[in-house]
């Protein structure tokens, strides 16, 4: 036991987030800790660990473990496990090995019986456990089945886990009526949908926990942008903003409701920042600016006036031609974005390619931009059909509405694509949907020329081609955000392309998190469309 050379040699640590690991030191007494991890790969499966001499030994059991002392489940034994996975509940990305989501099923402590020396009773193919977790009590028992002994390094031992008929034992007790994480409560398809963790392959395991959730801010820092007159000095993420015109009117107010103040912008810009901040960070952002309100014209603004203060950071353009753009705003610290409203800019639009390689993409994009005549449920069925598409080729990507009328969906790839080349598979994929619905769909470039019909756009897979950040605010009555959704919300009746205003929006974050976190470490593959 304690030996995880199988375990390395199965993944590969530069792309999945999973720890790598170290045999850890035993648990001190005899009880040890156990973990039972309910893991959506391949197949559904509970993966059961119980942690023996530093590393976690592990059985990958298709059925679930069980209190039915009637039932006999099979259960692989697979390669050791570090230590540090006994509390990992995320999403591994497809691609990598065992690639899904996992959730802590249950865990807690256990106590070998009929031995002091558990790792032996494992080699000798019998090991007796007392449970003491949150669903898992009493006796359990793994044995190996007979034809299984001896087998060789290329094949996973089979063996049988039974519970003990005890006063813990409960007939007909079945683990899928009990889906929900012992940590956190949720499913998988929550954990699959808004995971709140990542694992940095690059990094010892013990360092390697990521968080994705944002610390909030602070309450008193929106105390005190209420609390200064027309402008001031707010001091937000450590900097000191001048701000001005605070309460000047930059959004007319929807239905029933007053008018959307600067002030109450920058408070929602704040806020949304740390959340935003992954989407946006080392990239150049384009500036959808409107220092006269949503009500005036816009116009697009990307070069980062002389005037802006010396700590926002930037990049100066290499390829920039006379007269082109040179140095953009880089929104790497969520107060640069603050900066970017106060300074009028209502969208934020950043480029699909970081400023380390511009032009590598890191995602494909699918725009679905519905033409006059195309109606909501029409817009829906084909996005509809691009999930069904995604799905069926094991591509993970998320919807997002544009907080206008269109629906648009992101796709994380790995780095080395080009432009080119994510263009022409997000083509192929659209147009093989567009096949489908074809009197849904026109392939005119000109938008008067697609008499009215929806457009399923490829064509914003280049350089410097982009399209609204997640969380940022349209130029429109009431503020409307453009917001990211979990798949099964194109079946929600109650779904609308501007249904979040800034107003709404904090409270659905607060509710059902970010959908759009589940691509973030994301490195895959564009498989082939035939």
């Amino acid at each position: 036991m304690g030996d995880l050379a199988t375990y390395r040699r199965m993944r590969d640590f530069r792309r999945t987030p999973e720890p790598s690991g170290a045999v850890a030191p035993a648990s001190g007494g005899d009880r040890r800790r156990f973990v039972v991890q309910r893991h959506r790969a391949t197949r559904l499966h509970y993966d059961v660990r119980f942690e023996i001499d530093g590393v976690l030994v592990s059985w990958a059991v298709p059925k679930g473990p069980t209190l039915d002392p009637k039932a006999r489940r099979m259960a692989v034994h697979v390669e050791d496990h570090p230590i540090e996975y006994i509390d990992f509940e995320g999403v591994i990305p497809r691609g990598e090995y065992d690639g899904g989501d996992v959730i802590v099923w249950d865990t807690g402590t256990w106590e070998p019986v009929k031995t002091d020396d558990p790792a032996k009773a494992v080699a000798e193919g019998e090991l007796h456990a007392e449970m003491h977790g949150e669903k898992l009590h009493g006796r359990l028992v793994l044995v190996r089945r007979d034809d299984a002994d001896g087998a060789g390094s290329g094949d996973k031992e089979q063996w049988l886990l039974l519970h003990k008929k005890d006063e813990h034992a409960v007939p007909g007790w079945d683990p899928e009526e009990h889906p929900r994480s012992v940590l956190t409560g949720r499913t998988n398809d929550e954990v699959s949908e808004d995971p709140d963790r990542l694992w940095k392959s690059d990094a010892p395991a013990d360092e390697a926990e990521v968080v994705l959730v944002p610390d909030p801010l602070p309450d008193e820092a929106i105390t005190a942008l209420e609390e200064l007159g027309k402008e001031g000095t707010w001091e937000v993420f450590g900097r000191r903003l001048k701000v001005t015109n605070l309460d000047k009117v930059l959004f007319p107010g929807g239905p029933d409701e007053p008018p959307v103040t600067k002030r109450e912008l920058l408070a929602y810009v704040a806020r949304v920042a740390p959340l935003s901040l992954p989407y946006l960070e080392g990239r150049a952002v384009n500036l959808h600016r409107y220092p006269d309100g949503a009500d005036a014209k816009g116009f697009w603004h990307k070069e980062l006036p002389k005037h802006a203060p010396a700590w926002l950071p930037r990049w100066d353009n290499p390829e920039a031609d006379p007269g082109e753009t040179t140095t953009y705003l880089v929104v790497d610290e969520p107060a640069a974005l603050v900066w970017a409203a106060n300074f009028g800019a209502l969208e934020w639009h950043p480029w699909t390619s970081r400023t380390t390689a511009m032009h590598e993409p890191t995602y494909a994009l699918i725009d679905l931009d519905p033409g006059e005549r195309t109606s909501w449920d029409e817009l829906l069925e084909l996005a509809r059909l691009h999930r069904t598409a995604l799905e069926h080729l094991g591509v993970t990507g998320r919807a997002k509405v544009t907080g206008k009328r269109g629906i648009q969906v992101w796709v994380p790839i790995r780095p080395g694509y080009t432009f080119d080349e994510t263009r022409a598979w997000t083509e192929k994929l659209s147009k093989t949907v567009g096949k489908v619905l074809p009197d849904l769909v026109s392939w005119k470039w000109e938008k008067k020329a697609r008499g009215g019909l929806a457009r399923l756009d490829y064509t914003q897979n280049a350089i410097n081609k982009t399209l609204v950040a997640p969380y940022a605010t349209r130029p429109a009555a009431g503020a409307p955000v453009s917001v990211p959704i979990a798949w099964h919300e194109l079946d929600d009746p109650d779904l609308r392309p501007d249904r979040w205003t800034i107003r709404t929006v904090l409270d659905r974050i607060a509710e059902r998190g970010d959908p759009f976190r589940a691509l973030l470490g994301v490195e895959q593959d564009l498989p082939e469309i035939t």
